[in-house]
């Protein structure tokens, strides 16, 4: 006679841990230690050139701009964070509805649980809001792993504009359970870019940056937008690593910290590679004059996630929407201080770079 089988609550589901996970993380990223001290998006070294006469009214800044053929009221996006828990999707869809208040791009956070689990699809909807472009996201293992259809089915689910497919080697690296296998993720975004077309494909890191070889072999797969998402900003290895009950997955994520490209060299090295590139310029950003100098260095539109998600887990929406606000207002204000009326003119302003950010660029230029 066969013995029955024995319990098996212990084996974890796939889905239930992703969604421990997710709300772990938005847990930690409200702790100061997500931004190691060690860590610098290097906006600081640059400095703009203060005209004293603007000869500009504020109210003639023009601040639009197009990102993946949509146009925006202005140069910002709210990039993926979060989703897969109810906490997650009223962060969504507030901050989904601040977007189309303001004119701005927005995206979720990693859709890889909708695969497993489509009834949560409600925590990444975001409607009755409509930015004026909307993103998905999915990981490029993902991609490599269920090919193509992937790609399309959660951008089929969220009714998408565009996708981003998100590269994030140091978090799987130190995540228990995580990817160690990176292999194809180059051809298979040119598979989907192929597929859906490069205007609805944004490829981005989640924080250790893209430098210019990479963005060159995405270039060469038809590649048309990136988000840079350099160092300086949310670490997510050290997210990983105050999850990490290993203690080997702790210490690589206490060393992996502070690894990858500033975001400022990401910018200024990504513009220098690739003139014909649309850019996203996020990773520890946290102002309208850090948007300003993002732009500046070559960004066509500035980055934003955990300032908005801390205000808004603090204050609600309305704390969501003055932090937003107060971005915008300083970026207008950055533009009128140095004479220019639009991003291009921004661009043109003279400023002066320090170092270390002066030789980062340097370095990333051969």
């Amino acid at each position: 006679m066969r013995a029955p089988c024995g319990p098996i609550w212990y084996i974890p589901r796939m889905h239930d841990d992703l969604e421990q996970r997710k709300s772990q993380h938005l847990d930690l990223v409200q702790r100061p230690e997500v931004e190691p001290e060690e860590s610098d998006p290097l906006l600081s070294c640059v400095r703009f050139v203060h005209r004293a006469a603007p000869e500009l009214s504020l109210d003639q800044i023009e601040l639009s701009a197009e990102l993946c053929g949509k146009r925006l009221r202005a140069p910002l996006m709210i990039v993926g964070m979060t989703g897969g828990t109810e906490r997650a999707g009223r962060i969504n869809r507030d901050l989904a509805t601040l977007a189309e208040e303001a004119g701005v791009a927005f995206g979720v956070g990693s859709m890889r649980i909708l695969l497993e689990q489509p009834d949560l699809l409600a925590t990444f909807a975001v409607k009755p809001a409509r930015p004026p472009l909307l993103a998905a996201n999915l990981g490029a293992q993902q991609l490599v792993q269920r090919g193509t259809g992937a790609g399309l089915r959660v951008m089929e689910m969220l009714e998408a504009d565009a996708i981003a497919i998100h590269l994030n080697a140091a978090q799987e690296l130190v995540q228990a359970g995580g990817d160690r296998d990176f292999r194809g993720c180059l051809d298979a975004v040119g598979e989907l870019v192929a597929k859906v077309g490069a205007e609805r494909v944004i490829v981005k890191e989640t924080g250790c940056g893209i430098g210019p070889a990479v963005l060159r072999e995405l270039a060469a797969r038809g590649v048309r937008t990136t988000d840079v998402s350099g160092a300086g900003g949310t670490s997510w290895p050290r997210v990983e690593q105050l999850r990490a009950r290993d203690p080997q997955a702790r210490g690589l994520g206490e060393l992996l910290s502070d690894w990858g490209i500033p975001t400022a060299a990401c910018i200024a090295a990504a513009r220098a590679a690739s003139a014909g590139m649309q850019i996203i310029g996020s990773g520890g950003l946290r102002s309208g004059l850090d948007a300003a100098k993002a732009l500046a260095l070559g960004a066509d539109v500035a980055g934003f996630a955990l300032p908005l998600v801390r205000a808004h887990q603090q204050s609600g929406i309305e704390g969501a929407r003055a932090e937003l606000a107060g971005i915008l207002g300083a970026l207008r204000a950055a533009f009128l201080l140095c004479g220019a009326r639009d991003a291009e003119a921004l661009r043109a302003s003279r400023r002066v770079i320090l170092d270390p950010l002066r030789t980062w660029i340097e370095g990333l230029a051969g």
